[in-house]
This record gives C-alpha cells, structure tokens and sequence, in this order.
C-alpha cells in the first residue's frame, strides 16, 4: 500500500484550471520530485495534501486513509517553504518546536525532540539563535528541522534550496538525500532545477499544462523522455533539436540533418514519411571519426569538467556537442570535422504531439 497516494486530484479557481486529473503514489521513504516550471501548480499541490486547501474534486489518501475530512494539523504531515517562513520572535530552538507544542507533546518530549533532529542538521550550536542572527543556510536547517521534528508520515518540502547560496545548494545537494532517509518520511520535493531534481529523487513526477506528463526514475527520464517538453527541461547543454522527416528505402532508414541524409535505427522504418523532432543530447555527438555529418566549428566553450562546441553545417543547422575538458584532442574555432550521433543521446518525436517515438 502507497503511503502517499493522489487520485484524479483537481484544482480549480473560478474559470482557471490548475491541473485536472492528477494521479501520483508514493510509497513509505519514497522521495518524489515534483519538477516543473513557475505557473505548473506545484506548490498549490503540497498545499492541497497539507489540506491548508481544498480540491475541487478528487481524494488524498495517507497511509491508505482518505484525509478529505481532517484538519491539517491531524495529517501527519510537516511541510518546509522556500523562504523559511521562520517565526522572527522566536529562537531557532523555539521555531522547531512548535509543531510538537501544537501536538500537545509534554515539554521533556519537545527538547528531546528538538535536540535530535539540531544533532541530524547540524544545527544544535545555535539553537538559542533568533532568525536574524543565523546565516540563510541556518535558516534552511531550521526550516527543515521544524518540518522533521514531529516524525512527520509525509514530508513536503517546498524548493527549500532556492534562496541559498550557490555553494550551500550543492553541498545540500549531497547531503538531503541521507538526511531525507534517516527521517523516515515519505517526501514530495518541489523544485525548477533539474540537477536536484536528478540528485535527490527516487522519482521524477514531471507536471507540466495541468498533468504529470512522466513519472519516472532520473536515469529514465533524462535517458527515455517521454515528449521533446521533458527532454527540454533536462540536460545542460540542452538537447539539440531539428524538424525533419523519416525516409526509408533499400539503404536503411534515415532523417535529413543539415542538407545530409543521416542514418538511424532500422526499427523506426515503421514511421517512413512522418514528420519528426529529432533529438540528440550533446553528449551523444561523436566527433573523433571521419565520417558522419559534415560540420565547422563556430565556437568551443569550456565549462569547467566540459567543453562545449557549436558547430554548424554547410546548411545552416547549428548544434552542440559537449565533449571531457580531458579529451585527447578539443578542436579549435574554424575546424572541419564530421559528426555522428550515439544511439542512447538519440530521440524521435512526433512533431505534432511532441511525444517520443519507440525505435
């Protein structure tokens, strides 16, 4: 049984529809990331399961109880805001316990409580702190230690890292994950940035034009997206695309890429004469042969671990390949080569849904 389970969830206000239809499971320890762009409804979603709103149709269950009825602060859930939403008047130590003080819990309960999720985020040396005097990691720490401090079944955790620092949110990157598990808590994660997306989740729920649109592991949603939207929204660079159409015959099966036929796989000859996206992830343009698509380079970009080259066809067809700042040999701006195109950076879409094409 989910822990955590959405069914045919809406949300409207007056004429405008939010989403229509939402279906999502999560199971007990599950982290879910919920990924999709500003205006999708993600935060409208946690709260909704939170129950600080209601749905206009659909049910929430937790723990395989239906929780339409019962007041938020009876739903076992904790729930932290990407702007900390911290009580200025309060200590750090204060700020934490308010959720086992709304609970009732007996006060040795609430400084024990207190005490052991300071010592999970290490923050336990500044709990007599008020908000002002904690730097915004600190602030983050508490936030999600007040979320955790009850024992929460669900978690939601509203892009908590957007208003740290860049250091802090890669080093938090890291260290959410173990902390997540160590709580326990199923957890629903709100974010607009696909690395942490890709970094924190179990699985990815994509929410895009009022649906989950995929719903998957990292690994498959980033190597198997299920429209040209989704392979869009992750991967930097980002994947090249180009309008085209299927043709098959005696040779193989092939697309036309900047004024060149350019083979792909034989299983996609079913789809001979459709229009198409194709797809292909810069890491997936090989340029150490002699053969393949004829193409310049325009610019090369290092990116620290990478290094990026634009480059151009006789036609005029600009992509990009991303290649290891440690490769043997990195072309200079000006170069010929020829480009060929790996079978798993390489995807069809049908160009009026912009659904992924099985080849």
């Amino acid at each position: 049984m989910s822990q955590l389970a959405i069914q045919s969830l809406s949300k409207s206000y007056g004429a405008f529809k939010v989403f229509d239809g939402l279906n999502l499971a999560a199971d007990a320890g599950e982290i879910v990331v919920i990924f999709g762009g500003s205006g999708t409804g993600k935060t409208i979603l946690l709260r909704l399961i939170a129950g600080v709103e209601e749905p206009t149709s659909g049910a929430i269950s937790i723990g395989g109880h239906d929780v339409s009825d019962i007041a938020p602060e009876h739903r076992g859930v904790g729930m932290a805001f990407q702007n900390f939403a911290l009580f200025p008047h309060m200590s750090a130590a204060e700020n934490i316990a308010t959720p086992l003080r709304a609970a009732g819990a007996a006060e040795d309960k609430v400084k024990a409580g207190v005490a052991k999720v300071a010592k999970l985020l290490k923050i336990d040396h500044v709990l007599n702190h008020s908000p002002r005097e904690l730097s915004n990691g600190q602030k983050q720490r508490t936030a999600l230690a007040r979320a955790l401090a009850a024992s929460p079944q669900i978690l939601l955790l509203d892009d908590p890292l957007r208003n740290v620092d860049a250091k802090l949110r890669f080093e938090m990157r890291l260290e959410l994950p173990r902390l997540l598990r160590q709580s326990g808590a199923t957890v629903l994660y709100v974010t607009q940035d696909y690395k942490e997306a890709m970094a924190l989740a179990d699985r990815i729920a994509v929410l895009a034009d009022g649906r989950f649109v995929q719903t998957a592991t990292p690994e498959n949603i980033y190597m198997q997206p299920a429209t040209i939207g989704v392979a869009r929204l992750f991967g930097d660079p980002s994947i090249n695309t180009a309008e085209t159409v299927i043709t098959a015959d005696q040779s193989g099966v092939h697309v036309k890429l900047g004024g060149a036929q350019v083979p792909i796989a034989e299983s996609y000859r079913a789809h001979a004469g459709r229009a198409v996206i194709f797809g292909v992830r810069p890491e997936a343009v090989d340029i150490s042969g002699g053969h393949g698509l004829a193409a310049e380079v325009v610019a090369v970009t290092p990116l620290n671990e990478r290094t990026v080259l634009l480059l151009k066809t006789e036609s005029g067809w600009e992509f990009l390949a991303s290649l290891p700042s440690n490769a043997a040999s990195i072309p200079e701006a000006g170069s010929k080569l020829h480009a060929r195109f790996g079978a798993e950076g390489t995807h069809i879409f049908d160009r009026e849904t912009g659904v992924r094409l099985d080849g």
